[in-house]
């Protein structure tokens, strides 16, 4: 999609939810505006800055504006969802927690309603203009393609993509090397390019395949733009690289890598480092505080000290940290190389139920307040068995790109507890990077709301 056409997309869209939730806080305003002292007139100044700034941090946040979140309604609609329930969740605390008295609880009901029903209405309105967008003659490109290959079948879904703008006419291949029914069809071979692509009235070429010779290319370019059509070439690297690559930009130079991660992204890392601040100093500060002693008090009851049981584990880039966690059992030899099992000995009975209920694990709020841990992310391993698995799955140390987790996506998808074979690394494995190279800040609360609930729920293999 054209990057000015974004630019301007966005920037509309972004006003056109700014205008909704001001002129909502406004009308409402007037209508409820019974008092017009001093202190109404702040109070209302005062709710209306918070309200406007929480707006723009939520869709920050939560990449409302996000091109591939905007350019599937289905999505912009749901994200748009997430994002006002959220923001209408935490006016209700910004209220109760301020006791602020002076703003109408009328006017903050109709107000939120009445943004709710606009935001609707804009969504709406730009599923008109997207629609108008795509049928009009005058923005659609037609695009013709040179190659019938891997590269040209991944071209060919994206541009079929809703929010690319573009008729394929077909591609230029030699019939003898299409083996296939294809989409579109054959249009003759490489010599015949420019002829077809006058004759059918083409905007821009794309080549997937580039010729041995750079001359040929250099002509073949100029002269297509000499009939007034853009030619865009996409590297077919197939032929080098096997594995799914990435590209990034340095500048003006490409860069290809095999493993991408939105958290190589500096912007998305001060995201999810807020996040885990957040979070972890609320749950020190006021659940910590009290659950803490109480259950030292259980441990050193039972089994006496020590009440707290550290371990070294790998962490980002491969680098160990000490781990922190409630002892669950009695002091043994074996702790930094055998992970419990199943009816384990080891375990004490003020251990079980806090492994049941997952408590063992509330002092890494500490390693995560401290930098070394993320609320989200892959479980850390003790050394010994990062150095085993490492060895049975090719891809284990990718895992170590990110910041080690509390929880994760593996955790939530029933993956926890005792590795049994071969099997069960494998797939926590395949979770872990899933998540690496599909991380948004909204998945990571949606893995710890699913993560609370699956301790209120217990989970079968919390021993």
């Amino acid at each position: 999609m054209n990057q000015q056409y974004e630019r301007y997309l966005k920037g509309t869209l972004i006003l056109l939810d700014l205008l909704a939730l001001n002129v909502s806080n406004f009308s409402w305003q007037g209508v409820f505006a019974h008092n017009i002292d001093h202190d109404f007139i702040r109070a209302y100044n005062q709710y209306f800055m918070i309200v406007n700034g929480l707006w723009i941090i939520l869709t920050i946040a939560l990449a409302l504006y996000n091109m591939k979140v905007i350019s599937d309604f289905a999505s912009f609609i749901k994200r748009t969802s997430q994002v006002f329930l959220l923001y209408a969740t935490l006016v209700m605390a910004y209220l109760f927690f301020s006791r602020e008295l002076l703003v109408s609880r009328q006017f903050i009901f109709y107000s939120v309603l009445s943004f709710g029903v606009a935001l609707l209405f804009i969504r709406f309105l730009y599923l008109g203009f997207q629609g108008y967008f795509r049928k009009s003659e005058s923005l659609r490109k037609r695009v013709l393609i040179i190659g019938y290959n891997k590269t040209s079948q991944r071209l060919t879904k994206f541009l079929e993509s809703e929010h690319s703008n573009t008729e394929i006419v077909g591609y230029i291949e030699g019939a003898e090397r299409v083996d296939e029914l294809t989409n579109y069809p054959i249009l003759g071979g490489v010599d015949s390019t420019l002829k077809v692509a006058k004759e059918l009235d083409v905007h821009e070429i794309f080549s997937t395949e580039i010729p041995k010779n750079s001359l040929d290319l250099n002509r073949f370019i100029r002269a297509a733009e000499k009939e007034s059509i853009k030619v865009k070439i996409v590297p077919n690297l197939d032929t080098y690289l096997k594995f799914d690559s990435h590209i990034e930009f340095y500048g003006s130079i490409p860069v290809l890598t095999q493993r991408y991660s939105a958290l190589d992204d500096v912007g998305n890392v001060i995201k999810k480092r807020i996040l885990d601040l957040v979070l972890s100093s609320f749950v020190i500060l006021f659940i910590l505080s009290w659950l803490l002693p109480l259950l030292s008090i259980l441990i050193i009851i039972e089994s006496g000290f020590p009440v707290f049981f550290k371990q070294k584990r790998s962490g980002l880039t491969n680098k160990p940290f000490w781990c922190y966690k409630l002892r669950s059992m009695k002091v043994n030899r074996d702790a930094d190389k055998v992970q419990a099992t199943k009816d384990d000995m080891r375990i004490t009975k003020v251990g079980k139920f806090i492994r049941r209920t997952s408590l063992d694990e509330f002092p890494q709020f500490f390693n995560v307040f401290i930098g070394n841990m993320s609320l989200v992310g892959p479980r850390p391993h003790m050394l010994k068995h990062t150095q085993d698995y490492s060895k049975i799955v090719d891809e284990f140390m990718a895992r170590q790109f990110v910041k080690p987790g509390i929880t994760g996506w593996a955790q939530i998808h029933g993956l926890r507890g005792e590795i049994r074979n071969e099997e069960d690394i494998r797939r926590r494995v395949e979770m872990d990077l899933w998540y690496m190279e599909h991380w948004t800040l909204w998945l990571d609360i949606q893995i710890l709301f699913l993560t609370f609930y699956k301790v209120l729920v217990g989970d079968k293999k919390a021993y």
